[in-house]
């Protein structure tokens, strides 16, 4: 199967000024069609948050696929900032501080190698590309 790759960039970059979105985005569309744990999203919870049984706010995700580990993490202002890993079993051996365009751009690679080599991930990213 052949994914385009601009529109799973484009589909990726809708509602970038929220990570909010993305984690919805990641942990909903992806997350399912992903190995276990691929996809985290860490969460800041106020007292209220906490009292009333709520999650709170995205504050940050991290995608594990392949030797690459992608931080998002909510930015000043709240535009979101990231980061890349390069690792090898277990071991860092580069961080990268990237734009939002590269960290999609980096994404959208993972995503499209893992949908080639897995019939549940390409079905999800069709269905991100999509939104059905």
């Amino acid at each position: 199967m052949a994914m385009d790759f601009d529109m799973v960039a484009a589909a990726l970059r809708r509602d970038t000024a929220d990570l909010g979105t993305y984690a919805r985005v990641l942990t909903g569309t992806l997350a399912d069609a992903l190995p276990p744990g691929c996809v985290t999203v860490d969460y800041e919870r106020s007292l209220g948050d906490r009292l009333r049984g709520r999650d709170g706010r995205a504050h940050r995700i991290v995608v594990r696929l392949g030797e690459r580990t992608l931080f998002l993490t909510a930015g000043n202002g709240g535009r979101p900032t990231g980061e890349i890993h390069h690792e090898v079993r277990g071991v860092v051996l580069s961080r990268d501080q990237v734009t939002l365009d590269v960290w999609v751009r980096a994404l959208t690679e993972e995503l499209i190698a893992q949908a080639e080599a897995d019939a549940r991930a390409a079905e999800a990213l069709r269905r991100l590309v999509t939104g059905g």
